[in-house]
């Protein structure tokens, strides 16, 4: 797990875009020129891994959507990367007969049943394509690679393993069990991927504890078979030294839903709350400014931008977990740094009466034009850091629109100190009567999480008083409905998550940067400093990778998929603490969870922690599915 997940994936599609061969370093020879078809789900997991530029540099012409219109291309090899569906098997099966390609590379997401192979080999056969067929191959790559330590299940199709299909009143068996297959056959490939057999945890009684018994069972299989095992040899690559295995973490949604409500205030996880952000790319709308149309004209259409956040870079790597006030003063100061760059080459040449001159002809001149030269060579890095400050500068503007128009630096303050029992500076039905402070969902998501955090819910006759207030801001109720039966159930269960005791700090105003000539107009924003505090996803894995006796997880079951006999006990064999993990999360995970993760990690020297979910949401997609567990 010292190679983060995402590099072990993207080597393996290297691999298959290569026929399955591992790409050769330093060869000269030109690529072999090929077609990519994929479907959404192949489409999902290369986005966030793969640049259109390096699927060129790898023979890649062109990428096509497997279900749209294609011509045939009869001289070069398509290599397909699909799930095994019936719909995905019938149109390769039309594609053979059709003779679209050279010949036929299939890679399949997740592993192809024996009949489904049979129906190819029957269309092969029938198409007289048998020897186009080069090869067949199971890649074991269905999940989406989103940071080095970071994947989700999936984009496509979420709704299947939603928190709210999982969570439905009237969900069948048979539902049930088809929601945990699709969740584990994802984390076996994930596995295979990592090269590593995973020691299992899971809270009892939960989603979590059935996606735990399958997959003990889908690992303890695959090893049984020793011929076939994937666990074995060169798959594991580097996995098979690493004396200590993985500690994996798998837990429910429903031990904390005030988390993934909580307005946040780290940079990327603000930008999944308030902006267009999925499979690292946000979409931004640009205003057009204040332009008066003519009566009866039609308003201007609003220009969409798209910007990839990707490991690439350097900007969003080093900030996307700072506070927002931290990031929108090193955009400023990025800025500032590079206009000192720029001004410097402008100068140097006008020193010499070279501005419109070429760069072929500045060369020429006699050395002591080397600093020049060292100037205009710098040239394409520092078009690429404008491209990057733009990149910034335009994200967290819209951010900031968010932040000001919405309050959304009183909310976080406010919330953390609710979710740390914090005295209160402000009543709580003041928040949601204050028209000027946030929309309809923003004071919902706030009494949640009141509500949730609460150790005593509140009397009927407050509850009235708090629902009359918030259907005035025009609130929907539905998802407050959902949560006090969950909350009636969850208190025969259990007591609720504590979130630690500490408050964000709030530092004066911003720092002088901030407010001198600065693109960012900060006036009347909050400066808060977030203290680190442990949520409960977080300490469950600390207990648990530590080997702490804490009564929230002693009663976690333990499963170790390489011992012959399956005991089920809550007794770890191991003793000594765990030096990686994952955390999985069975109903959705956020930003907020993953970064806390990450900073908690961070004080632990040699330690790598990796986060997955089987969907991402952000508080509005989580609110919409509670609203709809809500409705009567």
């Amino acid at each position: 797990m010292a190679a983060g997940i995402r590099e072990k994936q993207t080597v393996a599609l290297k691999r298959m875009l290569n026929f399955n061969v591992p790409p050769v370093k330093n060869s000269t020879g030109e690529p072999v020129w090929k077609v990519l078809i994929y479907d959404r789900f192949g489409q999902d997991i290369i986005s966030p891994l793969l640049s259109v530029k390096e699927l060129r540099d790898m023979g890649i012409t062109l990428h096509l959507l497997l279900h749209s219109d294609r011509d045939a291309i009869p001289d070069v090899p398509a290599v397909y990367f699909v799930m095994p569906t019936e719909e995905n098997i019938d149109r390769m099966c039309q594609d053979l007969r059709n003779q679209l390609y050279e010949s036929y590379y299939l890679n399949f997401i997740s592993a192809i049943s024996r009949s489904k192979l049979e129906d190819i080999a029957n269309a092969a056969i029938g198409a007289n394509a048998v020897t186009q067929v080069a090869k067949v191959f199971d890649q074991y790559l269905n999940f989406i690679t989103l940071e080095d330590d970071m994947f989700v299940l999936c984009n496509q199709n979420k709704e299947l393993v939603s928190y709210r299909a999982i969570n439905r009143p009237d969900i069948t068996d048979t539902e049930m069990e088809t929601i945990m297959d699709t969740i584990v056959d994802s984390l076996f490939c994930f596995f295979v991927t990592l090269g590593a057999i995973p020691i299992i945890r899971c809270s009892r009684g939960t989603a979590a504890e059935m996606v735990a018994v399958k997959l003990d069972k889908k690992l303890r299989e695959n090893l049984r078979d020793a011929r076939n095992s994937l666990f074995t040899g060169d798959t594991l690559g580097a996995g098979q030294f690493s004396f200590q295995r993985p500690l994996l973490v798998l837990v429910d949604r429903n031990i904390d839903l005030a988390t993934p409500l909580h307005h946040t205030w780290t940079y990327q996880a603000l930008v999944h709350d308030v902006l267009d952000f999925h499979l690292n790319r946000v979409n931004l709308e640009e205003s057009t400014g204040m332009e008066s149309t003519p009566a009866g004209a039609r308003p201007k259409k609003k220009n969409k931008k798209s910007y990839d956040l990707t490991a690439s870079d350097k900007f969003w790597q080093k900030h996307k977990g700072s506070p927002f006030p931290e990031v929108a003063e090193s955009v400023q100061e990025e800025l500032e740094s590079y206009r000192a760059q720029e001004d410097e080459v402008k100068r140097l040449k006008s020193i010499m009466g070279i501005e419109g001159e070429d760069e072929g002809a500045i060369s020429m001149l006699s050395d002591n034009t080397a600093k020049l030269t060292s100037a205009v060579s710098s040239l394409p890095e520092l078009l690429e850091k404008k491209r990057l400050i733009d990149l910034h500068t335009n994200v967290a503007t819209a951010v900031l629109e968010h932040i000001k128009s919405r309050k959304l630096d009183v909310y976080f303050e406010y919330e953390e100190k609710i979710m740390s029992k914090s005295t209160l500076d402000k009543s709580l039905l003041d928040m949601i009567s204050d028209p000027d402070a946030g929309t309809p969902e923003d004071k919902m998501r706030l009494f949640l999480i009141y509500y949730i955090s609460s150790a005593q819910a509140p009397s009927e006759i407050d509850l009235e008083q708090y629902k009359k207030a918030l259907m005035d801001a025009g609130c929907n109720l539905a998802p407050l409905s959902y949560i006090k039966q969950w909350k009636a159930f969850t208190k025969m269960a259990s007591a609720p998550t504590s979130y630690g005791n500490t408050t964000p700090k709030p530092l004066g105003l911003f720092s002088r940067v901030m407010n001198t000539g600065s693109q960012f107009v900060m006036e009347g924003v909050k400066n808060l400093v977030l203290k680190q505090q442990n949520l409960p996803v977080t300490r469950i894995l600390d207990n648990l990778m530590e080997m702490k006796s804490n009564p929230e997880t002693d009663d976690y079951r333990y499963f170790d998929p390489k011992m012959l006999r399956g005991s089920d006990s809550s007794v770890p064999r191991n003793k000594n603490p765990f030096q990686e993990a994952i955390v999985f999360v069975v109903g959705g995970g956020n930003y907020i969870e993953y970064q806390n993760l990450i900073d908690y990690i961070k004080s632990k020297q040699g330690k790598h922690v990796l986060y997955g979910c089987s969907e991402l949401f952000n508080a509005t997609q989580f609110m919409k599915q509670l609203s709809q567990l809500g409705q009567k």
